[in-house]
């Protein structure tokens, strides 16, 4: 990943529960450039325990840049995610800062640990 954003694969505990993510890329953790410290109230939460829905939402277009008041709304649900960048993906997301979010992407047919700047969403909806 680049600059904006990162991946963490979350990998389930033989012990109920699960196992967090590992240790964060250099330079990120411990609420730097407004992204969620480690150690907080998401390591508890954990992504879904399914998959998200098998369809994906059609996209309305946003005039404004995304808000954090907004998507907090979608916290803990189901939300696809379009960037900037023309890649969309199922998200769900755990913490929502004043310039960053952070949760579960579905990728590879498996919830990874994710967060990016809200300036590099171009839109979003939750289910």
């Amino acid at each position: 990943m680049n600059y904006y954003g990162y991946e963490i694969p979350y990998i389930p505990s033989r012990f109920g529960g699960g196992q967090q993510p590992g240790f964060p890329p250099p330079g990120f953790g411990g609420g730097q450039q407004g992204f969620p410290p480690f150690g907080g109230g998401q390591q508890q939460d954990g992504p879904p325990s399914s998959p998200p829905p098998s369809y994906t939402p059609q996209e309305s277009p946003s005039l404004y840049a995304v808000d954090p008041g907004a998507i907090r709304g979608c916290l803990y649900r189901y939300t696809y995610i379009w960037l900037n960048n023309g890649s969309s993906f199922w998200f769900y997301p755990t913490y929502v800062g004043r310039d960053s979010i952070a949760g579960y992407r579905w990728r590879n047919f498996r919830w990874v640990y994710y967060g990016t700047d809200l300036r590099r969403i171009r839109s979003f909806r939750c289910s």
